[in-house]
């Protein structure tokens, strides 16, 4: 894999939208905790330094050993990495009167440089720190400040290193993919070769190399990821690829039919195994959304196990794990960013298990996914489908996990699905779900009183699912689902909307 821009994560939430703004660019790169550097760097033309939690002044303040990258490489040190080299190299960083968080604009830029070709004053970008530089590092000069921050950007003279105290990789720094292109191509003279297309000749290749004539079993689950991952895995092995589809009894109302149906004519082998009892049995009980995962977890791996074993020889498992799932899974790489939540498909097979396992997504985000689809021409229907997530409708139920409360969310899922389709609403939402609340409320229908379920509806817009906004559905529609779903589906007479972005909410509510 081509691997250019070498980003150092030193704890920062950002982290991963500096990747993927390196991505819009075509230009590959990689994630490694500030602590675990390559030791061989001979096939990367850039560096960058993320923002982190941390203070440069702490005495746990991450302080790594860059001597082998700097004056070597070219560096842009974002934040907490344009503060490191204050801090450690001749400058000065002190804790700011006010924490400098959100909007400014750049009130000063120094003529003549090229990180900030095509940039004009007064630029908007986005601040987030608690310190600020006072004093540059030695032989530092100033080349951007705003009304508020001095040392908003500076150069570091005899060598190609940047520092900026705003995060460029931000949405609301609006010139940031400006300011990231300029460093990465003019300066760091980085090639945008980095293309759905050559995504999939370097993995197809890589992919034959690794797995040979090994038969490989891949859990398909009718979305975009599994389905990408199933088709990338056919071009290379063929035949040797068993696509297996479980039904969890948490999938969506009709789901496991019209997914078999949906793969007729792609030239997958699938197979379809019921083993929604098991997981429900699995589930029964348990209510903490951790739990939930790990029992769903552990079912999928058992049926996969059972079927497996049916499968003469077989000896990897293919998963359509993406980036944005190892990202909220564990601290990248076993790096210092918080941990968010688990995901069922992410995090390794007991030792029961004696299958390898194979990710060809894992380095990808989602709207990256959805491209390599497309260049290797599985259908619009198909990669226009919202994400949805592996444990299902589980994390969906607030609470325990019934039978009964299954078909009340399918049917409500169904509902308010259908009708962003019937309003042509579908494509203009990244995701939509409904979600059944642990708590009942008083209604009336007739002359009679009732006490039955809430459900919440959710719809976000979002690129990566890495941040995410609520979605302004017309109140004509949201009046319409909602009188529907109390009127046809037996148990709810609440519908209530939700209107949480990302952070700090999540998209789903568990």
């Amino acid at each position: 894999m081509q691997k250019n821009v070498l980003i150092l994560d030193f704890g920062s939430q950002y982290t991963q939208l500096i990747a993927r703004r390196v991505r819009e660019l075509n230009i590959y790169c990689e994630i490694v905790p500030f602590n675990k550097i390559p030791d061989d760097i001979s096939s990367f033309k850039a560096v960058i330094l993320s923002g982190s939690p941390f203070s440069v002044r702490g005495e746990d303040a991450p302080h790594p050993d860059l001597s082998k990258i700097r004056g070597k490489l070219p560096i842009l040190a974002v934040c907490y990495g344009a503060q490191y080299f204050a801090h450690f190299h001749g400058g000065k960083v002190e804790a700011s009167e006010t924490r400098e968080y959100g909007r400014a604009n750049l009130s000063v830029i120094k003529d003549g440089e090229t990180l900030f070709d095509g940039i004009m004053e007064n630029s908007q970008v986005w601040m987030s720190h608690s310190d600020t530089i006072k004093e540059l590092p030695a032989n530092s000069v100033r080349i951007a400040s705003t009304t508020d921050v001095l040392n908003a950007a500076y150069r570091i003279e005899g060598e190609q290193t940047y520092g900026i105290q705003f995060h460029p990789e931000v949405y609301h720094s609006t010139d940031g993919k400006q300011l990231l292109e300029n460093f990465l191509v003019k300066i760091a003279d980085v090639a945008q070769t980095w293309t759905p297309g050559k995504f999939v000749d370097l993995t197809v290749s890589e992919l034959k190399e690794k797995i040979g004539d090994d038969k490989v079993v891949l859990g398909l689950s009718g979305g975009v990821d599994s389905s990408v991952a199933a088709v990338l895995l056919h071009k290379a092995i063929g035949k040797n690829l068993y696509c297996i589809f479980v039904n969890n009894g948490l999938l969506r109302k009709g789901e496991f039919e019209s997914v078999l149906d949906q793969y007729k004519d792609m030239g997958l082998n699938v197979k379809g195994v019921d083993a929604s009892a098991r997981f429900l049995d699995a589930l029964s009980g348990v209510s903490d959304p951790e739990e939930k995962r790990k029992a769903i977890g552990n079912a999928f791996i058992e049926v996969f196990d059972d079927e497996a074993h049916k499968i003469k020889d077989v000896t990897w498992l293919a998963q359509g794990t993406i980036y944005p799932d190892v990202i909220e899974s564990v601290s990248v790489n076993g790096g210092p960013s918080a941990t968010i939540k688990s995901h069922h498909n992410v995090g390794g097979l007991p030792d029961f298990m004696k299958l390898k396992i194979v990710e060809p997504l894992k380095m990808l985000f989602k709207d990256e996914v959805r491209r390599v689809g497309a260049e290797m021409g599985i259908d619009d229907e198909l990669l226009g489908r919202h994400p949805f997530p592996g444990p299902g409708l589980a994390i969906r139920i607030l609470g325990d996990i019934t039978a009964e409360k299954v078909r009340i969310l399918q049917e409500v899922d169904h509902i308010f699905i259908q009708g962003l389709r019937d309003w042509m609403l579908y494509d203009k939402v990244w995701q939509a779900g409904a979600i059944l609340l642990p708590v009942s409320s008083v209604g009336v229908m007739g002359d009679e009183r009732t006490y039955e379920k809430v459900v919440a509806l959710r719809a976000v817009e979002s690129t990566d699912g890495m941040t995410a906004d609520w979605v302004n559905l017309p109140y004509e529609f949201l009046q319409k689902t909602s009188n529907t779903i109390i009127n046809r589906v037996k148990g709810v007479n609440r519908v209530v909307y939700d209107i949480s972005s990302k952070p700090p909410a999540t998209i789903e509510w568990e």
